[in-house]
């Protein structure tokens, strides 16, 4: 398995299958596959919220009275300002 690091110092190529630690190749191998399903997960976060974005533009569209003015924003100065 070829493992591409990408960091300030450039781009390395790794094959894992060359690693003569087993102890070591048996983490990588572990490691890449957690960082494989961390990835599937943020994907179907990122869909989900989409989703549920576009979804919630389609109920929200024709109800005017659920419309309001943003506000401005209000500064404060303190009273030992001069």
């Amino acid at each position: 398995m070829i493992i591409t690091i990408n960091n300030d110092d450039g781009t390395t190529n790794f094959n894992v299958n060359n690693i003569s630690d087993e102890a070591v190749k048996q983490e990588a191998t572990v490691i890449v596959q957690k960082v494989g399903n961390l990835q599937v997960v943020i994907e179907a976060l990122d869909f989900a919220s989409r989703t549920h974005r576009a979804n919630l533009e389609e109920l929200l569209k024709g109800r005017d009275e659920a419309i309001v003015e943003p506000q401005a924003d209000v500064v404060k100065k303190d009273s030992d300002e001069s």
